[in-house]
């Protein structure tokens, strides 16, 4: 690493639109935990990093039935993620963020 400069790899948002166009039903759910966390519009993987924080504040919600089927994958893809990001090896943590929104998709797809 140079002594007054370092690399950072950041994973940002890329919607058509943004969250709110692109997942409907999720974003509805997100609102009422945190108005201003779906007007930040964050990234598939910052949400799936806020996992746990989602499953204990709708806890007794169908939103939370959803996220827990999805839990380990998520949680899986999340970790992975950062590993491969961790070792630059950038491709494959790409392609893990595909899978993310395949997941996130199957979400939407089951939510009310």
């Amino acid at each position: 690493m140079s002594k007054y400069m370092h690399l950072t790899v950041t994973v940002v948002p890329y919607y058509p639109g943004d969250l709110e166009e692109t997942y409907p039903k999720l974003a509805r759910y997100l609102k009422s935990l945190d108005s201003d966390l779906v007007e930040r519009n964050p990234s598939l993987y910052g949400i799936a990093g806020q996992l746990d924080k989602l499953l204990y504040t709708f806890d007794g919600t169908p939103f939370r039935d959803v996220l827990l089927r999805h839990r380990e994958n998520l949680r899986n893809l999340h970790k992975s993620i950062e590993e491969n990001i961790a070792d630059w090896n950038l491709a494959q943590a790409d392609r893990l963020l595909y899978k993310i929104e395949d997941t996130f998709d199957k979400i939407e797809s089951e939510l009310d």
